[in-house]
């Protein structure tokens, strides 16, 4: 639970997802759920030129289980918030 509820905390800020396909998606994260399924808008493919069919997609949904990386906005990454986080995990609650 800790990733879904710090997911949750970057709805609306921009994010890159690398599939495990080695497909990499950039895009404002609209909304995440508890089995790590993302769903972006505004998007676009990072190498447009290896994938040009994917070049209209402007919103998707992204299966958890296919997703290798999140690459995150430097200025989104709260130590503390994750700090905090892990402490309460490893307690228990």
């Amino acid at each position: 639970m800790l990733f879904y509820s710090y997911f949750k905390t970057l709805v609306g800020k921009e994010v890159t997802v690398e599939l495990k396909n080695d497909l990499c998606i950039q895009g404002t994260l609209h909304s995440v759920d508890q089995y790590l399924n993302i769903k972006l808008i505004n998007t676009r493919v990072v190498n447009e030129a290896k994938h040009p069919h994917l070049k209209s997609v402007r919103n998707c949904f992204i299966r958890g289980s296919v997703v290798r990386y999140v690459q995150l906005p430097p200025a989104a990454v709260d130590v503390e918030i994750l700090h905090d986080a892990t402490r309460r995990e490893a307690r228990g609650g």
